[in-house]
């Protein structure tokens, strides 16, 4: 084998040369899916979209959410405030608590720019 040829296992090709959408991404819809990337690009975010999205009837009381990591409560509802913000999640009071409710709308704008459909 020559120094030139690189030789890609199936998962590596499909992973390096499919395109992750079918057509490129009109400057419109850019700006709708970066501010959501960047509220998602942090670990703790991430988490809590992916575990009030997971919970039962798709919504979690910010006291559940505290309990799930090791962090002060007003680091985890400055998290929340960013993903609520960026549009991601929706949140309602309830007495003394909120709860927060994941926008599967929104999401699907990320879904489809990694190749799921919209």
């Amino acid at each position: 084998m020559s120094k030139s040829e690189l030789t890609l296992t199936p998962v590596e090709t499909v992973a390096c040369c499919s395109p992750l959408v079918r057509e490129p991404l009109s400057a419109d819809r850019a700006d709708r899916v970066v501010p959501l990337l960047k509220a998602l690009a942090d670990p703790v975010r991430l988490r809590l979209v992916s575990i009030v999205a997971a919970s039962e009837g798709g919504e979690a009381c910010v006291c559940d959410l505290n309990d799930a990591f090791d962090l002060s409560q007003p680091t985890i509802s400055h998290h929340l405030k960013v993903l609520h913000e960026a549009g991601l999640l929706d949140r309602t009071k309830r007495g003394v608590w909120v709860y927060y409710a994941v926008r599967r709308d929104v999401l699907a704008d990320v879904a489809t720019l990694i190749g799921g459909s919209a």
